[in-house]
């Protein structure tokens, strides 16, 4: 929407206005001709109190700082929403925070008829609709790589606990029974580590092993450089032949799902871990049961799966024949769960979310072309930005052109993603911006349209 007045002025926190007394005293003694960066223009078509912000399963405080500090309505939640609450919710909302259990279907997103963008507060974004979003001119951004220490560290203490037996040790001693044994208990020193999927976590995680004393052999559809001694293999079943524990790390995919099921366990050497901290879908459940009560397996950490609860509580009862096993430790979805990852995830996914509102900023969108252009310069009073995401079908930019062009265009940029494109233009010389944004949202591509001034 155009709105005729600015209500919020906001100076950016910038290298020219924070300065110590020894910087004056420096500043003093430059040169008259030195170089300065002109501030950038503050573009806010909008009083800030207006953008309500809906922030779902406990999302870290650091995001709700920030959505505060920036003067955005927020509502938070501590759990999941589902059906008719989520979508009474959604309704009038700008932005929605959530991180894995809240399910952003075609129907719901239906209902969200002012939604600019979504913002996944984790790793995985398949509980969006991707495509729906795209297509109602909704970006998503998520937060791919700040939690990636902290599940590659989590690897490193369940391989542990599984080498020592430490979960059922645990649990007999809760039990009162003192069970002293060193039966079928190792080291790791000397073990083989094979990592499936060599991304952000499972190259840390290869690091971290090496320095344990493990060698490590990983496989990947990409050809990616190792880090350390880690060598590559050209197929998952070679890995699992010679691989005395197997960490999953791959995304959710068509390709992944049901990635490892009875024949993988098979391949595996007898007396093998498992361990799944990727996504629920990948590892067939079932045959990891009987790979366990087989002794295939000697033990294995899951802590994804393909039905998770929407909220703690007594409410995991899906799988009783796998939790009857031994030497199974089980962890409630918890990978990335930690102080330091959920602070980051809030700053990354809060920043990409306040620039997308306040500059129209798409970077690091997963559905979504990524489009930016240099800020507006302060003195420039007249020039407003135009956001216009368009159906991607030819003639679009000659017909946008022709609007713009009784106007200076001083940048402008262009991209597509499938069906979907996203013009950013800052056109100089505009008075009259309700005519402009009337023409510009009867195109006959418009999905959606914002003037920022």
């Amino acid at each position: 929407m155009v709105h005729a007045e600015n209500t919020t002025e906001n100076t950016p926190v910038t290298a020219n206005n924070v300065t110590s007394t020894t910087d004056v005293e420096d500043l003093k003694r430059t040169r008259s001709g030195s170089f300065s960066v002109p501030k950038a223009k503050v573009l806010r078509p909008f009083n800030t109190s207006e953008v309500k912000i809906l922030l779902l399963e406990n999302v870290n405080e650091t995001a709700v700082s920030a959505f505060t500090k920036q003067g955005y309505q927020v509502e938070t939640y501590s759990k999941a929403l589902v059906g008719d609450e989520l979508i009474e919710k959604i309704r009038d909302v700008h932005v929605i925070g959530i991180r894995s259990k809240t399910k952003l279907t075609k129907q719901v997103l239906e209902h969200a008829k002012n939604l600019l963008a979504i913002g996944c507060f984790c790793i995985g974004t398949n509980q969006v609709d991707l495509q729906a979003a795209a297509k109602q001119g909704v970006a998503v951004f998520n937060s791919p790589f700040s939690n990636s220490r902290s599940v590659a560290e989590l690897v490193i203490g369940e391989i542990i606990m599984l080498a020592r037996q430490l979960g059922d040790r645990n649990m007999e001693m809760h039990q009162g029974v003192w069970n002293k044994v060193s039966k079928a208990c190792y080291e790791i020193r000397g073990k083989v580590l094979g990592i499936v999927g060599y991304g952000h976590i499972g190259a840390q995680l290869s690091v971290l092993a090496e320095a344990m004393g493990m060698t490590v052999y990983f496989y990947d559809v990409l050809q990616i450089m190792p880090l350390g001694q880690a060598k590559p293999l050209e197929s998952l079943d070679e890995l699992l032949a010679i691989a005395d524990y197997v960490s999953l790390h791959v995304p959710e995919t068509e390709d992944t799902k049901n990635m490892i099921g009875e024949h993988e366990f098979k391949q595996m050497k007898e007396g093998a871990y498992l361990l799944n901290n990727a996504r629920g879908t990948v590892v067939q459940i079932p045959a990891l049961t009987k790979a366990l009560q087989s002794g295939r397996l000697a033990g294995a950490c899951v802590d994804v799966f393909p039905k998770e609860p929407a909220s703690n509580g007594p409410h995991f009862d899906y799988y009783p024949e796998l939790l009857a096993c031994k030497n199974l430790i089980l962890t409630p979805h918890i990978g990335g769960s930690t102080e330091e990852a959920q602070r980051m995830i809030g700053i990354e996914v809060s920043q990409s979310l306040t620039k997308y509102i306040n500059d129209g900023t798409s970077l690091n969108a997963v559905n979504f072309p990524e489009v930016d252009l240099r800020a507006i310069r302060e003195d420039d009073k007249n020039t407003v930005r135009v956001l216009y995401i368009h159906q991607n079908i030819p003639g679009v930019l000659r017909e946008i052109n022709e609007i713009f062009a009784d106007h200076n265009v001083e940048k402008q940029y262009s991209d597509s993603k499938g069906d979907i494109a996203y013009v950013m233009a800052d056109i100089a010389d505009v008075t009259d911006l309700k005519s402009l944004y009337s023409a510009i949202i009867q195109t006959r591509a418009n999905i959606q349209t914002r003037i920022l001034y």
